[in-house]
């Protein structure tokens, strides 16, 4: 299951999701989303769990917990919504 965890102190690290996580079972993957211009962290990240039953459990009792200082919001992560390419003008030919 994926876990989408929201409201993140930016010196949250990746290893400090895998160790909060891990405590309710096995984590396959932790990661936190970084602006791609300053490469600061953008106050969330994603966790997967292979275990649907551990993964609810990690959720009900995270959720709403302190983690380095912030009140985080744990829940699961919604699929990911295709966004169409936005329409440009045709570009014009430079002479």
């Amino acid at each position: 299951m994926n876990i989408y965890i929201g409201n993140l102190a930016y010196t949250v690290s990746e290893d400090d999701l895998r160790d909060s996580f891990s405590e309710f079972g096995e984590v396959a993957n932790a990661s936190i989303i970084n602006d791609k211009f300053s490469g600061r962290s953008k106050g969330f990240g994603f966790v997967e769990m292979p275990k649907e039953s551990e993964a609810r459990e990690a959720i009900e009792s995270l959720n709403g917990k302190d983690l380095n200082g912030r009140t985080v919001t744990v829940n699961e992560a919604k699929p990911r919504e295709q966004r169409p390419r936005e329409e440009r003008a045709p570009r014009r030919d430079r002479y």
